[in-house]
Order: structure tokens, then C-alpha cells, then sequence
């Protein structure tokens, strides 16, 4: 299965009051597998940064003005999630805004299957902390490249969360798969998966044998 973990970066939080989006990053899995597909853009939302938007991600007016806008970049990302599962953090805040570029350009809404984590998170931790970070922390998984937010590092962490929230174990990799991973490990690249030790025919013929000799002679 192909699902897209998903991410925005805005002016501010309310689309009522006019806010719009500044950053799209999306990270393409496969049987919960990062493949090599993403789609990023920053965005000229045609409108200013809010000072506590400016703070959390830093993107400058400045920057902004040179970026493409949504109409420009919006039939790339549909065709990027179609018939994908979306994972967000928040969904509803990501939606909203999303669902008002498509709005304003005239497009339909996101029909797209979604998996909010925060929610999976909620029922999971009743009464904890559920922000990305406090989950990072549960789960220890490393975020120091989370100085601010951004929307590419976010879908990255929350890649590793979700796997975490779902309780999946990692998928069976054949041995190129498996020997690549473990040298990026070993090299820092910090991916994330369970590691799965299974014992080989001779282990599990030397465990047999040392039960059924030290059984015996301990209870018969």
C-alpha cells in the first residue's frame, strides 16, 4: 500500500481570517517503506507572515515573494496523492488549508482516504502530551534538525511516529534491502526501523537440545 505522509507550513493559523499556505512537503511510503518520492515547494501565499508563523518556521516575506503560487504547483500535487492514503498530524488544520487553495482555484476538495495521527495518538496516550516533538521523545527518535518547523523534516519525523502509533514491525526486506539500511544506519543517516533478530536452523537445533537436557534433569 502507497500512503503519503503530509505536512503544510502557513501564514497563520485561520483560514477565515485569510491565511494561506507557504509550504507543502510530502513523503511518499510503501508498505510503510519510505520510497525515493517526495514532493516539496514553498509558496508566495500573495499575503503577509504573521509574527507567531515567522517564529515557528521562519520563511520571510522576502523569501516568499519569488516562490511559485498554488495554482502553479496544484495539479503536480494532486496527481502526486491520487488514490494515496494521507498520514497528517492534525489533519484538520492541514485540510482546511489545502481545501481553501483548491477552493480559490476553482479545484474540489481532498476526497483522499486520511489518518490523523494526532488522533491515533490521543487514543493512545489518553491525557499525554501529543505534539510531534512529545511523541519524538516517547518513541525516541532523534529531532535535533528541528530548529524550526519545516515541512519536509516534519513529514520525515512523523514517518517514524506513525510506524511507532500503528504498531507495525518493519517489513520483511530482502538482503541488498536489509545491508543497505544497516550501513546508512552505521553511517548516520538516522533512518528508523525495528530490528527483527531471528535465530538461524543451528540455534534453534542447540536451544532445542539444551531444553530438553537441562528439563530433564531439573524436573524429572
Amino acid at each position: 500500500m502507497k500512503e503519503i505522509v503530509l505536512d503544510t507550513e502557513t501564514t497563520g493559523i485561520s483560514v477565515k481570517e485569510g491565511h494561506r499556505i507557504v509550504e507543502i512537503g510530502c513523503i511518499e511510503l510503501e508498505n510503510l517503506i519510505p520510497t525515493k518520492k517526495k514532493f516539496h515547494c514553498y509558496l508566495n501565499p500573495e499575503r503577509k507572515v504573521s509574527e507567531k508563523a515567522f517564529k515557528i518556521h521562519g520563511y520571510s516575506d522576502e523569501f516568499l515573494l519569488n516562490q511559485k503560487k498554488f495554482k502553479e504547483v496544484e495539479d503536480d500535487f494532486l496527481e502526486f496523492i491520487k488514490d494515496k492514503r494521507l498520514i497528517i498530524h492534525n489533519a484538520e488544520f492541514d485540510l482546511a488549508h489545502l481545501n481553501n487553495e483548491l477552493l480559490l482555484s476553482g479545484k474540489d476538495r481532498i476526497k483522499n482516504e486520511v489518518i490523523d495521527t494526532l488522533v491515533l495518538a490521543r487514543e493512545k496516550f489518553p491525557g499525554s502530551q501529543v505534539s510531534l516533538d512529545a511523541l519524538c521523545k516517547r518513541y525516541k527518535i532523534d529531532n535535533s534538525k528541528r530548529i524550526n518547523h519545516t515541512a519536509l523534516i516534519d513529514c520525515d519525523l512523523l514517518s517514524k511516529v506513525y510506524i511507532n502509533l500503528i504498531d507495525q514491525k518493519e517489513p520483511t526486506l530482502d538482503f541488498k534491502d536489509r545491508t543497505d539500511r544497516i550501513k546508512k544506519e552505521n553511517i548516520g543517516d538516522n533512518l528508523y526501523y525495528k530490528k527483527i533478530i531471528e535465530p538461524n536452523l543451528d540455534e534453534i537445533k542447540k536451544h532445542s537440545e539444551y531444553l530438553k537436557k537441562h528439563l530433564k534433569k531439573n524436573y524429572f
